[in-house]
């Protein structure tokens, strides 16, 4: 999640992704309008049917859900998958569910092991509009989910530290845990982060369960989620291994080791209309 655009959330997603692959069955979850995302791209060419051949009112098979989506390689060798909508550009936008128990049914129906929602809803605008109607907004949906860890992600810039600073005592004042709330700090440029980066990240690190500092890598903005796995600078897998590393940390200092089986959502039936 981010508190605003441009904040390298699919970057940290396929990064993550890419470092989970090995330990489990991982997916990422694109929910953002085809039009707006970098995933379609990312993923054109494979075949895949997508998330427009998974209504979300209708019944669903694991292997409908497993041959929706595209196949990504990480660079040990193992695979992981993207389901996004990987349509033609023209052709009529999804109504994507909103509610991330959605999502999370349909990733108990993909069987999945890991599971990275590349969400698009603004972290902190979210959590006050919710307050303010009274409603349970999506960022409180996604922490409330079982064995969820939130991954914050803010550009390494003045206004990025200060739009993550604020999500930041949104999420206090709301009583959602950061303490199994992992942030990730995304440079622009090469070079030292400014002062009011650094400054950030040292309030958060004893705020959250940890802080990731991904450096500057002109191979990912020349090429975005294009780019193979063997183009990484090794500065960028050094810091992929340690948002990996951080997220298993916390997710065993919080469910314990080894980590227990997800529960199982309950099935939606199809509703059945009135004779």
């Amino acid at each position: 999640m981010a508190a605003t655009g441009g904040s390298g959330r699919s970057t940290v997603a396929s990064l993550l992704a890419s470092g989970l692959a090995s330990s489990g069955h991982t997916v990422v979850f694109d929910l953002a309008p085809r039009l707006s995302s970098p995933w379609p791209s990312r993923t054109d060419g494979q075949g895949a049917d997508g998330l427009a051949v998974l209504p979300p009112d209708q019944p669903l098979t694991r292997s409908a859900v497993q041959y929706a989506c595209s196949l990504n390689t990480a660079p040990d060798g193992s695979r992981w998958q993207v389901l996004t909508d990987g349509r033609e550009w023209h052709t009529r936008p999804l109504a994507l569910p909103e509610p991330p128990a959605a999502w999370y049914q349909l990733a108990a129906i993909g069987g999945w092991q890991a599971v990275i929602a590349d969400t698009v809803h603004p972290l902190a605008h979210d959590i006050l509009a919710s307050r303010c109607a009274g409603e349970v907004g999506q960022t409180r949906g996604w922490y409330e989910l079982p064995y969820t860890l939130p991954v914050l992600c803010a550009a390494a810039t003045a206004h990025g530290i200060h739009a993550l600073q604020q999500a930041v005592m949104a999420l206090n004042a709301e009583g959602l845990p950061l303490q199994r709330t992992v942030v990730v700090l995304v440079a622009t440029g090469d070079g030292r982060p400014p002062a009011a980066v650094r400054a950030g990240a040292t309030m958060l690190t004893a705020r959250t369960a940890a802080v990731v500092h991904l450096p500057y890598d002109p191979n990912i903005r020349a090429h975005g989620l294009h780019i193979p796995a063997a183009r990484l600078r090794t500065r960028t897998r050094q810091a992929a291994a340690q948002l990996t590393g951080a997220v298993f940390a916390a997710a065993h200092a919080t469910w314990g080791q080894p980590l227990p089986a997800a529960p199982q959502p309950a099935p939606i039936s199809p509703a059945v209309p009135a004779l």
